[in-house]
C-alpha cells in the first residue's frame, strides 16, 4: 500500500465513521466530518497532510502525491 491509499482510506474511514457517529450516537459528531473535509481541501491546495506524515513515520512507502 502506498502512502496516497493509506492517506485516502484513513480519511474516508474517518468520514464515513463520523457521519455514522453523527446518526447514531450524537449529532456534534458531525463536526469531525467537517473537519475532516476541511483537511483534505488544505491538503489538496498545499501538499501538507499531517497523517501523510504520520503514515510516513509508520514506514508506509511514499506516493506520488505527498512528497
Amino acid at each position: 500500500m502506498s502512502l496516497d491509499s493509506a492517506v485516502m482510506r484513513f480519511a474516508g474511514a474517518v468520514v464515513l465513521g463520523s457521519a455514522l457517529a453523527a446518526q447514531f450516537v450524537n449529532p456534534a459528531w458531525i463536526y469531525l466530518t467537517m473537519f475532516a473535509g476541511a483537511n483534505m481541501i488544505q491538503a489538496s491546495v498545499t501538499g501538507f497532510c499531517p497523517a501523510a506524515i504520520l503514515f510516513r513515520a509508520l514506514g508506509v512507502k511514499p506516493g506520488c502525491a505527498f512528497k
